[in-house]
């Protein structure tokens, strides 16, 4: 039931999918009627964004009824190597309740921990492959978690308040590799985050204590416990991901004496959401839930992710333009009007990309949905035409960034 008090009901509203939708789309028709301060959009050149994406599915995925779900999986095994496999070989004494609970701790950690790590950072591993942006930060997570490095042990890896509030930003950057000359962006950001996720658990028992025991996982079995006949709307994930890990998010507008999180004011439109991070890891949880036996459904009703792959596919395929050219070599802060309507634009443009490439393939959305379209997808083909543009890769808009949003 919604408040009564209007700004509990803002609030309320702001952290759902139908929110995101809704706000960036009267971004999106005012970049129509030409009256965005920042960017314009040139409808006419979703066509060949439309044809790179698929291009670049069909490369990676040529059974494209097998494109898997854009979640931090699909990071853990790069190089080759086959992580997950051997997590799971660890994991294989253990109940399924346990199981899904020691998957979920590795993919939430790893999902706060990502969010950009800049061109310049690099991570070798224990295999002795070097790697860089979303892989490198997904293996450095892997092997901090499976070591023990956020609670318990290397024998029995779990994330719980005493493990938690022992990472520092000395700690991380340990773990990291991180020095003068392999710098990480928001490092200091990232190791606050999980400090106050440690704190989170202690002070939301409702969802992540179970038989007396704290531990982050614990979010994953509260979640099996919310599915009917099996069945749990995408929704459902997404609402349990920002009312249990909400309080972490600090330095963020408030409403109602809460944190907003991944929400930012625009000076003529208001309160524009996105909750970037908070739906990768509702996506991302959708595997080790199936595993549990749990079936995912609306899952479209999430929206796409508003970072700066999927971003800057828009933006350097022509599709956005900057009203002030000069504006791609400034720095821009996260909260500024600029990447506020950069953002918003990406959402509605992804949702167009999406329905677009259905009707190319003839598939309905539930054969092809958004999670699916993201993988195959928007994000690969942004990090391809970024390199086709930039030597380094980097995103076309330079953001300043605490490591939490990006």
């Amino acid at each position: 039931m919604t408040s009564a008090d209007p700004e509990q009901a803002e609030y309320e509203y702001l952290q759902t999918p139908h929110a995101i939708r809704e706000r960036c789309e009267l971004v999106f028709e005012r970049a129509r009627a030409g009256a965005l301060e920042h960017f314009r959009v040139h409808e006419d050149r979703l066509k060949e964004v439309v044809a790179r994406v698929l291009a670049v599915t069909r490369t990676t995925y040529p059974d494209l009824s097998r494109i898997p779900y854009h979640g931090r999986y699909r990071h853990f095994d790069v190089g080759g190597v086959a992580r997950l496999a051997a997590f799971d070989a660890k994991l294989g004494k253990l109940t399924v309740a346990e199981q899904l609970a020691a998957r979920a701790e590795l993919v939430i950690s790893s999902v706060l921990l990502d969010a950009g790590a800049g061109s310049a950072w690099r991570y070798r591993a224990a295999d002795g492959g070097i790697y860089t942006r979303s892989e490198g930060l997904a293996v450095a997570s892997y092997e901090l978690y499976t070591s023990g490095g956020l609670g318990g042990s290397a024998d029995a890896p779990r994330a719980d308040p005493p493990g938690l509030s022992q990472v520092s930003p000395n700690s991380l950057a340990a773990a990291f590799q991180v020095g003068t000359h392999n710098p990480l962006t928001g490092l200091e950001g990232r190791a606050a985050l999980l400090q106050r996720l440690g704190r989170v658990l202690q002070g939301s028992p409702e969802y992540f204590e179970l038989g007396g025991q704290l531990r982050l996982g614990n979010l994953a079995l509260y979640l099996l416990a919310q599915a009917n006949a099996g069945k749990l709307p995408a929704r459902a994930i997404l609402e349990a991901v920002l009312v249990a890990l909400g309080p972490i998010w600090q330095g963020r507008p408030m409403l109602a004496q809460r944190s907003l999180g991944d929400v930012w004011r625009h000076s003529r439109m208001g309160f524009v959401p996105f909750h970037k991070l908070s739906q990768w890891l509702s996506y991302s949880l959708f595997e080790p839930l199936a595993a549990a036996g749990v079936e995912i459904c609306d899952q479209n009703e999430l929206t796409g992710l508003a970072e700066y792959r999927n971003g800057g596919l828009f933006l350097d395929s022509g599709v956005l333009s900057l009203n002030d050219p000069e504006a791609a070599a400034r720095r821009h802060a996260v909260d500024s009007d600029l990447v506020i309507e950069w953002r918003a634009l990406t959402i509605a443009l992804l949702d167009r990309t999406a329905s677009a490439l259905r009707d190319e393939l003839g598939m309905s959305a539930e054969q092809l949905p958004l999670a699916r379209i993201l993988e195959g997808g928007t994000w690969r083909a942004g990090r391809v035409i970024a390199l086709e543009r930039r030597a380094d890769g980097a995103p076309p808009l330079l953001i300043d960034s605490d490591g939490t949003v990006f």
